[in-house]
């Protein structure tokens, strides 16, 4: 007999798909744990078991990129706890100028593809204006997932392919709708501006 499928409240994201009830348990278990530290490092082996595993399968509208940006698709919200899986889809050659995640922390995990994930190191600020150095980057692929946690989470992402669409999962501690994005100023200056994060439809 096939397990009950999950209740769905239309005014919160809770998307169905294969393993859905399996992926929300080890997430809640994670998250449980309460501590910053805790959490994120067993989240991160929570999503790489997850990603591997063949009976948990994302909705297929995760691999459709959209043209002009990569696509957010929110496809849980915990109604406990307060966090938020989005999966994002990322075209050929699309990506994020250097971000932040508005003080939440983060674990991101590559479900297909490849991306290249580079961090920054803050050197200082002056008002607006934002002087940053890469700290460190990393081609990650299928399987593969790190973790974020301010005031450490200056970073971009990127899908260097040519021709193939790269799918990425990230668990933040609770919504994120908006952040930070740096626009380059001049040699390692950077100005801020504020952005809001729309979701794309999933289904």
């Amino acid at each position: 007999m096939s397990p009950p499928r999950p209740e769905f409240d239309p005014c919160v994201p809770n998307v169905a798909f294969p393993g859905h009830e399996k992926f929300v348990a080890g997430i809640d278990a994670a998250v449980a744990l309460g501590d910053d530290q805790a959490v994120t490092c067993a989240l991160r082996s929570c999503l790489c078991a997850m990603i591997r595993d063949p009976e948990v399968e994302l909705p297929e509208c995760v691999h459709e990129p959209i043209v002009d940006h990569y696509a957010r698709r929110e496809l849980y919200r915990s109604p406990d706890h307060g966090y938020s899986v989005v999966a994002m889809t990322w075209g050929p050659g699309q990506g994020t100028p250097i971000h932040d995640h508005s003080g939440l922390w983060c674990v991101e995990g590559v479900w297909d593809g490849e991306l290249e994930i580079t961090h920054y190191e803050l050197l200082e600020q002056d008002g607006e204006r934002f002087r940053f150095r890469p700290a460190g980057g990393i081609h990650a692929g299928p399987g593969s997932a790190g973790s974020l946690i301010p005031p450490h989470e200056y970073h971009t992402i990127r899908n260097t392919s040519p021709d193939t669409v790269a799918v990425s999962l990230h668990i933040y501690k609770a919504p994120m709708d908006c952040c930070s994005k740096f626009q380059p100023q001049s040699g390692e200056w950077h100005v801020r501006q504020d952005s809001q994060l729309p979701t794309d439809e999933a289904a």
